[in-house]
């Protein structure tokens, strides 16, 4: 019994650990009825009670939501991209009748004109004051629901900051529409547009017609991925694109790696100022506040040490710091740049100062009291 006990208390902890799905229904007074959601929260979504995360809204959420919820989960839980809230919106029944548009204008109307305004005016409303989200949200759809999104891109003020098209059903005039509002967008925006080589025919001749007039853009703010999936059909293709369409719009998100490290240093411009850069623009981009990754700082510490650029680890040291202030990499990073920029004195001090603080890959207790003890030995302190 006891043994039961612990396996089910066990079950019941990991469950913790896992993103939440919520299925939940909204009432809505434009569609005249209720909309099942399907809602996956992060993981620590409840423990991490003042983040806020980018918010991702798939259409055709009775079959796309799980690819695309698990994606976000798998990426997110490596660093890769941000954590960020899913929403799928079952379509079911209705998508067909969701996704209409005039004959003549090729605009949204009558129940599909109603479900653009659902969106809009209902569903992010909603969310937003549910859930923490934050000022980034991106919209994902599959043929029919993928062209329907592109119509959000001819408002004035977008709603959404990131496109995901997965082999759209472009209806006519679309592809002359999207050039000429991705060419004068005002903010940031990413669009990302698959088809795949068993594709439907028709909708793969539009698609590849589109890329070569999308490709011809060239606008700082358009942030734009075209890819064709080899022995794709219409239907495997989705779960080939999702990976390359969160990689493709999270791109700025990513840790350093080593191909960015090495031209860091080759590029002879500061790496603490690429730092704060790097950090920023995740930022102000996705409406998160993200501390600088360890392994970020462990990268440009190195750099700064090779150019031996000793100003910029001092201010690398302060920012450790204030971010990491239990940490010992921050006052190794100050410790080191005194030590060399003339300051054995101050640098065997905070070399000191790291006892009882918490230590950081090679940044340990003993390295940082043998570093000051060489000091004192060199200079009779």
């Amino acid at each position: 019994m006891r043994k039961l006990y612990f396996f089910i208390l066990i079950f019941f902890v990991a469950q913790l650990s896992f993103s939440q799905t919520l299925y939940k229904t909204i009432n809505s007074s434009r569609l005249g009825n209720e909309r099942e959601l399907k809602i996956q929260l992060p993981r620590n979504y409840d423990q991490n009670s003042q983040k806020k995360y980018p918010l991702i809204i798939v259409l055709d959420g009775d079959y796309l939501f799980e690819p695309m919820a698990g994606n976000v989960d798998y990426y997110s839980y490596w660093d890769e991209i941000p954590e960020a809230i899913v929403v799928g919106v079952n379509q079911v029944n209705s998508r067909d009748e969701d996704s209409m548009y005039d004959p003549q204008r090729y605009l949204p109307e009558k129940k599909g004109a109603k479900f653009f305004e659902f969106v809009g005016m209902e569903l992010l409303p909603f969310l937003d004051n549910t859930y923490r989200t934050s000022k980034f949200v991106a919209i994902a759809g599959h043929d029919i629901t993928s062209n329907f999104l592109n119509y959000y891109l001819f408002k004035p003020e977008p709603l959404f900051h990131a496109y995901i098209n997965l082999s759209p059903d472009l209806a006519p005039e679309m592809a002359n529409r999207l050039v000429e509002s991705l060419r004068v967008q005002a903010k940031s925006t990413w669009f990302y547009l698959c088809t795949g080589s068993n594709d439907i025919p028709d909708l793969k001749k539009e698609i590849k017609g589109l890329d070569k007039q999308l490709s011809g853009l060239d606008h700082p703010n358009l942030k734009y991925r075209f890819e064709e999936f080899d022995a794709a059909t219409h239907y495997t293709l989705v779960s080939k694109a999702l990976p390359g369409a969160l990689e493709h719009i999270f791109s700025s998100y990513k840790p350093i790696g080593l191909k960015e490290y090495d031209e860091i240093v080759m590029e002879g411009n500061s790496p603490f100022d690429y730092l704060t850069k790097k950090y920023e623009v995740i930022n102000n981009n996705f409406g998160i506040q993200k501390n600088v990754r360890v392994n970020d700082f462990l990268a440009v510490g190195k750099a700064l040490e090779f150019i031996q650029n000793w100003d910029d680890l001092e201010r690398l040291g302060e920012l450790a710091r204030k971010q990491y202030p239990s940490s010992a990499l921050g006052t190794y990073y100050l410790a080191r740049a005194y030590e060399a920029s003339g300051r054995p004195k101050k640098a065997m001090k905070t070399y000191q100062s790291a006892y009882g603080q918490e230590e950081v890959a090679f940044v340990t207790v003993d390295f940082m009291l043998k570093k000051a003890e060489l000091i004192k030995q060199d200079f009779g302190y």
